[in-house]
């Protein structure tokens, strides 16, 4: 009987062992929302999904993420829901007036400029410096 338990006890603790350490959300996160250290905590499982490959803390205190999809709470974080936020910014030089805006620049001429914001809205901007 006394073997049986220590078998037991061997057994639970094999757990720990093998343990795998994740990144699990705290809250539900939104598609293309950013993603930060302070929305997620650390844990243990014992297995993951064989596609996922989890990420650390340490990966997020250097980088800035998005997520490329929808994320429930307590949700494991892999590399494939998750995508680098890269810095697209569009800077502006109206002589004495330099504008920095976030997005990407879709069309350019001699009257304007048109730009696509993270958002996905698109705004027209004038050389002279009028925004529509």
């Amino acid at each position: 009987m006394s073997q049986l338990k220590v078998f037991i006890l061997l057994f639970f603790l094999s757990f720990k062992l093998f343990a795998i350490d994740v990144l699990v959300n705290k809250k539900d996160i939104n598609f293309k929302e950013e993603l930060s250290a302070s929305k997620l905590y650390k844990t243990s499982v014992n297995n993951v999904r064989k596609y996922c490959t989890p990420l650390s803390i340490k990966d997020f205190q250097e980088k800035k993420y998005r997520a490329s999809r929808y994320l429930k709470k307590g949700t494991v974080i892999c590399t494939k829901d998750i995508y680098e936020d890269k810095n697209n910014k569009v800077l502006f030089n109206f002589g004495a007036i330099q504008i920095e805006k976030p997005g990407k620049i879709i069309f350019e001429n001699d009257e304007y400029i048109k730009i696509k914001r993270s958002d996905g809205k698109v705004e027209k901007i004038y050389k002279d410096g009028r925004i529509e």
